[in-house]
């Protein structure tokens, strides 16, 4: 892993976040992407989790991969998110959300250089929770998950690790979206419980057996339960170094509060979003 090793330290909002439901999570993401992209917050580095648990489907997934019924039964929340990518059950996780302005070090070149940034933090992160080989490299074109679970396959650069008995396993899922003046990548890593719970709320998914063939949670990887609190100020550390940035813990702010609200009530949380595919 290569480390950006700027003249002096990138200044970085940090923002250890409550948990949310999965409308909630998704426009406070966009509203601070949003600000930043305006000039009128930093870039910054949120951690949040979700309650209740939630599906998120990615920007372009249609809605009738999922099964609605199961959903609404077992009290598991749905949310398309403004990024691409596949279904994610959001629940015992840490997830983590990066917003830069379009000129920022870690944004500059292409979407895949800076993913691969991202992705290098993420893989140092890992190692220090105690994950044996962390990787992050191209996919082959015929290896991508061809059904609607993200966690099914890894995309490009996304980040895999070896497990206790060996084999090597997805363990965190990645989106990035770009704008004009912005960019915001979240993504999902799975701390403990069934990683093949999802399997219970698509249509046309894999087996749980095959999900867990290409998937882990950390507590997988690691053979140790890890809480909350831990990865994410582990993350946090391992984003600090590896990316050379000058960290200083906050808060959403005024207008980001109101900003989130709205985009709440005209995007995430209208079913006109939800449904549109």
């Amino acid at each position: 892993m290569r480390r950006i090793a700027p003249v002096s330290r990138l200044p970085f909002r940090l923002i250890f976040d409550s948990e949310f439901p999965g409308s909630v999570n998704m426009a406070r993401d966009e509203a601070i992407s949003r600000a930043i992209s305006a000039g009128d917050s930093p870039a910054t580095l949120r951690f949040y989790g979700w309650a209740p648990p939630a599906i998120s489907i990615g920007q372009a997934q249609r809605l009738d991969s999922l099964d609605l019924t199961a959903c609404a039964r077992d009290g598991v929340g749905i949310v398309r998110r403004s990024t691409g990518g596949l279904a994610i059950l959001h629940t015992d996780e840490l997830t983590y959300s990066v917003g830069l302005p379009k000129d920022h070090p870690i944004a500059e070149g292409d979407l895949m250089t800076s993913y691969r940034r991202i992705a290098d933090a993420i893989l140092l992160a890992l190692t220090r929770l105690g994950v044996q080989a962390p990787t992050a490299s191209r996919v082959a074109r015929e290896d991508k998950a061809r059904t609607g679970v993200c966690f099914e396959a890894p995309s490009d650069y996304e980040v895999v690790g070896q497990s206790p008995d060996g084999v090597i396993r997805k363990l965190v899922g990645s989106a990035q979206w770009r704008r004009v003046d912005g960019v915001l990548q979240h993504g999902s890593l799975p701390l403990c419980g069934d990683i093949a719970r999802i399997t219970r709320y698509l249509l046309d998914t894999p087996t749980p057996e095959a999900v867990h063939a290409h998937a882990q949670t950390l507590e997988t990887a690691t053979g140790r339960s890890i809480a909350w609190r831990e990865a994410a100020e582990t993350w946090a550390g391992a984003f600090a170094d590896q990316l050379g940035l000058d960290l200083h813990e906050g808060a959403l702010t005024p207008a980001e509060r109101d900003a989130s609200n709205r985009l709440l009530s005209e995007k995430y949380a209208d079913d006109a979003w939800t449904r549109r595919r």
